[in-house]
């Protein structure tokens, strides 16, 4: 029997005002709570869950779950290239953007169990793509041919890296920035890089980590990353 898109229930799916909002909210790139999303939209959590059910059913949106939340973004970026051609015909519409997460020293950098999170481990590995280092290959993150190089020369061991009885390298999703940092061995790898660079620090009993001067520098150079040094986080 044939099959063809569904072009009218998806239609259905979009045309709603709240759901579409939803979609809009998630188009900065970062993956909001259902909280955050009905407070966006102006909704009722009820309301809300009733929505974002039919938007996973019409496979608009992916979920993912960290300790007690689930967070909701785009499924692919084939949804943010339609949201995207809608938003090029449509008249504008006032939203109300969702409400910043965490700051200070735990957002500005921290570890996430063995590598690095906050705005320290999403800025280096939007750094990695953005020089051709690291690529998506499906569900995991992997090393180009270039990345492979500048591993090397950066003082890691990506041969090595794979033979550990772990996961290579894959996106772990950051609660307070909302989009995905380094984990893996590489993700581990890369931390007690830059620790034995003495670039970061993890301050005594807690997860979070400082940045020295020489940090700092190195960041900027290495990965273009501007971020505050430990007596401006303290």
């Amino acid at each position: 029997m044939d099959e063809e898109p569904d072009l009218a229930r998806l239609a259905r799916t979009f045309g709603d005002p709240t759901r579409l909002g939803m979609l809009a909210l998630l188009m900065e790139g970062r993956a909001l709570t259902a909280k955050e999303l009905a407070y966006g939209t102006g909704v009722q959590p009820g309301t809300a869950t009733a929505h974002l059910r039919r938007l996973q059913e019409d496979a608009l949106l992916g979920v993912a779950r960290q300790g007690r939340h689930k967070y909701y973004r785009l499924a692919t970026p084939a949804v943010a290239r339609a949201v995207e051609s809608l938003m090029v015909v449509a008249r504008p519409v006032r939203v109300v953007p969702p409400r910043r997460q965490p700051q200070g020293a735990l957002a500005e950098a921290r570890y996430c169990y063995d590598h690095l999170a906050g705005r320290l481990g999403t800025g280096i590995s939007e750094a990695l793509f953005i020089r051709g280092w690291l690529r998506v290959e499906g569900e995991r993150w992997e090393l180009t041919a270039d990345g492979e190089r500048w591993c090397v020369d950066f003082g890691l061991d990506p041969a090595a890296l794979r033979r550990r009885r772990r996961r290579f390298a894959y996106p772990c999703l950051d609660w307070s920035e909302r989009c995905d940092h380094l984990g893996g061995a590489l993700g581990a790898a890369l931390a007690e890089r830059l620790e034995a660079l003495g670039w970061v620090a993890r301050q005594k009993g807690t997860r979070v980590v400082t940045i020295s001067a020489e940090g700092r520098e190195g960041l900027a150079r290495e990965f273009a990353l501007t971020l505050r040094g430990s007596e401006e986080m303290l």
